[in-house]
């Protein structure tokens, strides 16, 4: 992958030169990171804040193809998944660590491109790197994330908080991220049969940018401030909408009505499902890896949210015992089930 490249073998620079120099040109910006990178641990000061914390583990071959991933995209998703778990708490994102495993594959420059995008992340949404480490592996590239943040007791917005007659909303639009890597991994095939054959991936800039290159919501968290409505319930789409809407009833003890003809899907998402002979709904309901928002408010904050652009009404939050349910396009009504990402079982 990298033979044509200039290489520096990592092994001539040691554990320690790796570090000094990936973090040589770190600059700290929050107010409450103390100390950074440097000593045996990172030293925060939150104050009177209540500190969030999130961790996510990246897996070559589970979660990412070093096929078509470039690995400066790489490094700002793997930012912009932790912030997102911050963001879907209503938090502050502040701080992160990055820790790697690599095999001796990866030259010194494709780890330099990994961390470009790392730095791009905190600095398009304005946190420290203040720690990591950095490590062999003889399984393909590992990336393991650590996300900080924080936020006043009085707007922490946690899963379990919905409520009977809240509606229900959504971040963006949804399934873009799906049909993308659907797009990547026929392109992937269509290589690998005959490499004199480019990837045809014209007009298709946008879904191709949902699965590579996400945008964690932060702006929607400063829009919910903005307008005075805070969440009653809150998760980010990591799994698929279904999954998501299912994890918020079941820890809020609620059930819901989803309307298929409100999910936003983009027409690109659309006609992209299509061409797959996929269902466009099915990609948004079980297809994952969105990072938007969603969340439930009360019915009194309908008038603030009705016509904010990037902000979609779905559903609402029923009594437990009417379940969870989505309601077609047709009005029929089906039992709402997640099919989507399961960490341990093959996902095809």
């Amino acid at each position: 992958m990298f033979e044509n490249e200039e290489r520096t073998n990592i092994e001539s620079l040691g554990e320690f030169g790796l570090i000094d120099y990936l973090t040589k040109n770190i600059k700290l910006t929050q107010p409450s990171t103390i100390k950074g990178v440097g000593d045996d641990a990172a030293v925060l000061n939150f104050e009177n804040k209540k500190v969030l914390i999130s961790t996510d583990m990246l897996l070559e071959g589970i979660h990412f193809d070093l096929a078509y991933t470039p690995l400066k995209h790489l490094g700002y998703k793997s930012i912009q998944v932790n912030l997102s778990d911050i963001y879907a708490m209503n938090g502050i994102a502040s701080q992160v660590t990055v820790s790697i495993g690599m095999s001796s594959k990866f030259p010194l420059e494709a780890v330099e491109e990994f961390y470009e995008g790392v730095y791009l992340a905190c600095e398009k949404y304005n946190v420290d790197l203040i720690g990591g480490d950095t490590s062999a592996s003889k399984q393909g590239l590992v990336i393991s994330v650590t996300s900080i943040g924080y936020a006043d007791e009085k707007d922490v917005v946690y899963r379990n908080g919905a409520e009977e007659g809240d509606l229900i909303c959504v971040s963006g639009d949804l399934g873009g991220a799906y049909t993308g890597l659907q797009l990547l991994e026929r392109e992937k095939l269509i290589y690998l049969e005959n490499p004199n054959i480019q990837p045809d991936l014209e007009g298709k800039d946008y879904i191709v940018e949902r699965q590579l290159k996400p945008e964690a919501r932060k702006d929607i968290i400063d829009l919910l401030k903005e307008i005075e409505v805070k969440p009653t319930a809150m998760i980010d789409v990591s799994d698929g909408l279904a999954s998501e809407l299912l994890h918020i009833c079941r820890q809020s003890n609620k059930g819901c009505s989803l309307y298929e003809e409100k999910i936003p899907l983009d027409p690109m998402t659309f006609e992209t499902a299509r061409e797959f002979n996929l269902d466009p709904t099915v990609c948004a309901l079980s297809g994952g890896e969105d990072y938007e928002l969603l969340f439930t408010v009360k019915q009194a904050d309908y008038d603030k949210i009705k016509f904010k652009m990037d902000i979609t009404i779905i559903g609402y939050i029923t009594e437990p015992s009417a379940g969870c349910n989505l309601v077609t396009k047709a009005g029929n009504v089906h039992a709402l089930t997640a099919q989507g990402w399961n960490a341990f079982k093959s996902n095809g």
